[in-house]
């Protein structure tokens, strides 16, 4: 097996700065490392102690206490693990330390008065001293983000930032309720709908436990588990090497909930195999960048947006969980039979039987792995203990592989220590990127601009069902390209979402379709941030990979349209319906692999007419109408026809 830590080599005008790990573990070093694990581990025994209510020492942290720990934990090891400049990347330099401090000293000093806050209100009328302290965590919050989510999104946090001064002269729908310098910051930094509001609560009440979870599966060897679980599976089957790709990008995509992270990790494994099986290297990398793209909408836990997808709803997660999971089971089917039908087409075998590992020996040492994501997966849909479900698993996950793992490699001290470290750098990554983005949920709170945007986008739309599913598509996609996924749905869930429901439609199909669509922008020129980091290590063009990373990701185009047409689709109405649904699409996947790729199980290659009227069958079959259907079949009974009596006799 490839060494997973082996990075590939960036250039300094590539823009995903999640590609940069190498920063990360050259900076965590020396006292850094030693800071990072305690400090790690202490925020992440904080987060257990609130979690289960241990209450320990005998004190009970309130809410807003519990956040500016977090904050005074992570926030601040967050300036000594994201470099300022690149050229800090390799060293800590003093300014950082002075930021570690800064941040330290002034969260402490919030979480110490978490009470007054409440009691004396704070937010709105407060003391210079809390105030001071207010407007040093604002821009705390703004650097810290610039560092973790890159500069675009820093540009549009601060562009919200600085919204409600502004707001009460904007035109329009922009026109809202404006604040002061001093009143914007004590909203800010001392209330609770922004620094420390929604997406706050969702980092520390929820996804805390899940990021560990994930970690946990990194540290002990579950990734290289899963990629071998996946070659055992499909490695020997035509084309088995992308279909490898796909299964090991799901799981661990779905698992981690970054596109990027997944693309760097998984892909250097899997794109020079691909290569080395005859795949092209530009669609090996676009087959990497979908599935790593598709991972993160893939349950269990998908990625924070979930859990904040939870919040926004007021719903349990695993109603989140339940819908997205067959939508999710479409598009890796569609890519899975896309890369088969390119293989058939191209005439590509699977990998030398010496490459693959046994699937007895596999399971054989890393079977809890399945097991701890089955008990997962038990906790959060039966048992309904989402709080508690990821701990839960992770313990059962740690002391399994410290007791059947092979000698050598069982979890031991040496990797706790690395489970901390790695936990710690990342939910750092996501308490700066989140204490930035509540600005710009506090922003449009404070102005009650994103009301007024909901309506403007009803009116606009004048009863046009297809002109607002149009318009949220565009702008989804629009804000998508640069921005968090996290900074996109938050933006859109507040301005889209509610005129989505408002016309009707089911309010998790809703905020499933700004989603989906925020999403697209990973695998969709000019950005696509996930072809470019596949690009990057397969060799090829980003551009190039880009568009072929579009082709294959064609379902998930079009899934977002049928999630909120067709709501059965997310398990929501009668089963005879969901049922119908399910096997209409499934069919209508069939159909656009074999029209995309020009092969066609039971008949071979296939010629351009042939290929054009799958595509159109295919539509028949997503469109939900018995009359539809029945048109769809007729046109593959011909286009079958066609092929087996007339057209293959004729090349023969």
């Amino acid at each position: 097996m490839v060494e997973q830590d082996r990075q590939p080599d960036i250039e300094d005008d590539e823009p995903p700065l999640e590609i940069y790990e190498e920063v990360k573990k050259a900076r965590i070093t020396g006292p850094v490392y030693w800071l990072t694990l305690l400090l790690g581990g202490f925020g992440i025994l904080v987060a257990i102690n609130q979690t289960f209510s241990l209450n320990a020492f005998n004190h009970v942290l309130i809410d807003n206490q519990y956040f500016y720990l977090l904050i005074a934990i992570f926030l601040s090891l967050a300036f000594l693990i994201f470099p300022a400049r690149k050229k800090d990347a390799g060293h800590v330099p003093l300014y950082d330390w002075g930021f570690f401090a800064v941040t330290m000293a002034t969260s402490l000093y919030l979480s110490y008065h978490g009470g007054d806050m409440i009691l004396k209100g704070w937010d709105i009328v407060a003391p210079p001293m809390p105030t001071a302290a207010a407007a040093i965590m604002c821009f705390l919050a703004m650097e810290g983000v610039r560092r973790a989510g890159g500069t675009i999104l820093f540009v549009v946090c601060l562009v919200f930032f600085f919204f409600p001064l502004w707001t009460e002269h904007a035109p329009g729908f922009l026109w809202g309720a404006g604040k002061g310098p001093a009143e914007l910051v004590r909203a800010y930094a001392l209330g609770f709908e922004s620094i420390v509001g929604m997406p706050m609560r969702v980092a520390g009440n929820i996804l805390i436990g899940f990021l560990v979870f994930g970690s946990a599966l990194v540290i002990t060897g579950g990734g290289e588990f899963f990629m071998n679980f996946a070659a055992a599976l499909l490695g020997k089957t035509r084309g088995g090497p992308a279909k490898v790709a796909i299964l090991s990008s799901g799981f661990f995509g779905s698992l981690s909930g970054s596109v990027i992270s997944n693309v760097v990790t998984t892909g250097q494994l899997t794109i020079p195999t691909m290569k080395r099986a005859g795949y092209k290297p530009a669609y090996a990398a676009s087959v990497e960048a979908c599935a790593s793209t598709g991972g993160t909408l893939m349950p269990p836990v998908m990625g924070a947006v979930a859990f904040l997808m939870a919040e926004f709803l007021n719903i349990p997660y695993r109603d989140i969980v339940i819908a997205a999971a067959v939508p999710s089971c479409l598009f890796y089917l569609a890519l899975l039979l896309q890369v088969d039908c390119y293989a058939a087409a191209k005439g590509l075998k699977g990998q030398a039987a010496e490459e693959i590992p046994s699937m007895r020996e596999t399971l054989k040492d890393g079977w809890f792995y399945l097991f701890s994501l089955a008990l997962l997966v038990y906790l959060l849909v039966w048992a309904r203990i989402e709080l508690y479900a990821p701990y839960y698993a992770t313990i059962v996950l740690l002391v399994s592989a410290t007791i059947f793992r092979k000698k050598g490699r069982r979890f031991n001290f040496a990797k706790f220590r690395e489970l901390v470290i790695e936990s710690a750098s990342i939910i750092s990554s996501i308490i700066a990127i989140l204490a930035g983005i509540g600005v710009i949920v506090g922003s449009l709170a404070f102005t009650g601009v994103g009301g007024a945007f909901s309506r403007e986008l009803l009116g606009l739309a004048g009863g046009s069902l297809p002109f607002l599913l149009a318009m949220g598509a565009l702008t989804s996609f629009l804000l998508g390209m640069g921005v968090t996924v996290s900074a996109c749905y938050i933006f859109l869930a507040i301005v889209m979402g509610p005129a989505l429901i408002e016309f009707g439609l089911d309010p998790i199909a809703s905020h499933l379709f700004i989603l989906y669509w925020g999403m697209m922008s990973y695998i969709t020129p000019p950005v696509a941030l996930a072809a470019v980091a596949a690009a990057v290590i397969a060799r090829s063009g980003a551009m190039e990979t880009a568009f072929l990373a579009m082709r294959l990701g064609s379902i998930k185009f079009i899934l977002p349209f049928i999630i909120v047409l067709t709501p059965s689709l997310i398990m929501r109405g009668e089963p005879d319906a969901i049922l119908i649904s399910i096997s209409a699409c499934a069919i209508a996947v069939l159909l656009m692999s074999a029209g995309f790729e020009g092969y066609l199980y039971g008949v071979g290659k296939l010629q351009w007419p042939s290929r054009i009227a799958l595509l159109i069958a295919a539509a028949g079959f997503i469109y939900t109408d018995v009359y539809s259907y029945m048109a769809a079949a007729v046109l593959v009974a011909l286009t079958y026809g066609a092929n087996l009596i007339w057209l293959r006799p004729r090349a023969a």
